[in-house]
């Protein structure tokens, strides 16, 4: 019987966080679920992404059942929600747009910030996990395999990552142009918050050593500490150990600025008025305009690294063209071979079905021709066999040729239906093993 792939799913335009959070999958969840839809006579190949941006179910199932709503039911039964609160949020793609959506997904085309790589890494994971609990077959292990070579490939060729396109990595971006040994360079961060550890995360990526991380709350500092090195630093004592910092990456929550004119004219004088760069990340601010007037001391806060972020989403979105023209050309590829495959099931059958009816006339002829030599029913059945190939010859090139266009779909149903073809169920199975019996007779 004929494949449907289908991609059900929720994301980031789709759905608030409250919505997306309630159909996540924690691991433990995830193995449950992929051995629940084993059951699933519809679902014959299902992978799960879940991330904190989207979950969507991938799954391979016979075209003529109602694989849409068995995969709609599953998830809502799964996690123990109503469809109809869900299905505003939910998006379904079929056959060629479920394919060019995971490629999509790969590539970081349908990710928050676009071209970004780490959804790769999940699509990968979601992969070798269906992978391990038997989800997959033929057809998703070319179809993910692919995924993983399309996103790879949009990377390399369209260079779509390679500017900047969040706040914390523009911000060490811009410390990289100013120092571009940033390895040698003492960097303070204040603040523990996501945008700090982010911060950390690419300071230590670019190989910062010397680290100093600074939070109103020592216990949260020590955490980051303990998680990417570096040291700890009192916040009540911070202008005491500001002076060893080339670089100071501000990102707190407070209400109110934390460093001014002042405090920066001290910290200047201890340094010998060796010149200091401070980037501030946070909104409101967290350091006061004012402290570009003291020499020495440069001030970046978030408009300035806006501006830049900004031109790099430009360049990511003129990047995103081109690698959208790589995602056409690879779905298309990718539907031309899942229609190739998908004739041979219908090649297999009506060569069957020539060969039962040959098999039969052939029986009744000879029962009628009495006195044939060996040689002779021999010659016979050669005729038989030929007259056979020879008609099937040519429409067996033109459906090969016909898997690779648009209407190969119907194509295909109406030959199944012309020739009462059942490509997936037990009369063809039954075909088969006659014909496989008959040739080994």
């Amino acid at each position: 019987m004929e494949k449907e792939i289908l991609a059900l799913g929720i994301n980031h335009r789709t759905a608030p966080l409250e919505i997306r959070e309630k159909l996540s999958f924690t691991e433990k969840e995830l193995i449950q679920a992929l051995s629940i839809s084993g059951e699933k006579e519809e679902l014959e190949e299902l992978v799960i992404i879940s991330t904190c941006n989207r979950t969507e179910i991938y799954c391979a199932g016979p075209r003529q059942k109602k694989i849409s709503k068995a995969l709609v039911d599953f998830l809502s039964d799964f996690k123990g929600i109503q469809g109809k609160s869900i299905k505003d949020c939910l998006y379904l793609y079929r056959g060629r747009e479920a394919v060019g959506h995971l490629f999509k997904v790969a590539a970081g085309l349908d990710s928050m910030v676009l071209g970004e790589t780490q959804v790769l890494g999940q699509v990968k994971e979601a992969y070798q996990k269906s992978m391990e609990n038997k989800r997959v077959d033929t057809i998703f292990h070319a179809l993910f395999r692919q995924a993983l070579v399309v996103g790879k490939r949009v990377h390399r060729e369209t260079a779509i990552n390679d500017h900047p396109a969040s706040v914390s990595y523009v911000a060490v971006n811009l410390a990289k142009q100013i120092f571009p040994v940033l390895q040698n360079q003492k960097v303070m961060v204040i603040g523990a918050g996501e945008m700090a550890k982010l911060t950390i995360k690419h300071l230590r990526d670019e190989g910062v050593k010397d680290l100093i991380i600074v939070n109103r709350s020592t216990q949260q500092a020590v955490e980051l500490v303990e998680m990417f090195g570096g040291r700890v630093a009192d916040y009540n004592h911070m202008l005491e150990v500001m002076p060893e910092a080339d670089i100071v990456i501000s990102s707190t929550s407070a209400p109110h600025f934390i460093l001014n004119p002042g405090k920066m004219r001290e910290v200047i004088e201890q340094r010998n008025h060796k010149k200091i760069f401070l980037i501030d990340i946070a909104v409101p601010r967290d350091i006061d305009p004012d402290v570009r007037e003291v020499p020495g001391v440069y001030l970046y806060n978030i408009d300035d690294l806006q501006t830049v972020l900004e031109a790099n989403m430009r360049e990511r979105r003129l990047a995103a063209k081109k690698a959208e023209k790589v995602i056409s050309q690879e779905t298309r590829d990718f539907q031309d071979w899942l229609n190739t495959r998908m004739v041979v099931p219908l090649i297999t059958a009506l060569r069957a079905r020539a060969e039962e009816i040959r098999v039969d006339q052939l029986e009744n002829c000879l029962d009628k021709l009495t006195g044939l030599s060996e040689k002779e029913k021999k010659t016979v059945e050669r005729l038989s066999k030929n007259i056979i190939n020879d008609l099937l010859r040519i429409p067996v090139l033109r459906l090969k040729e016909k898997a690779v266009e648009k209407d190969a779909e119907e194509c295909i149903s109406s030959l199944c239906e012309l020739f009462r073809l059942d490509i997936g169920g037990e009369e063809e199975g039954t075909e088969n093993q006659k014909k496989s019996d008959r040739s080994q007779q």
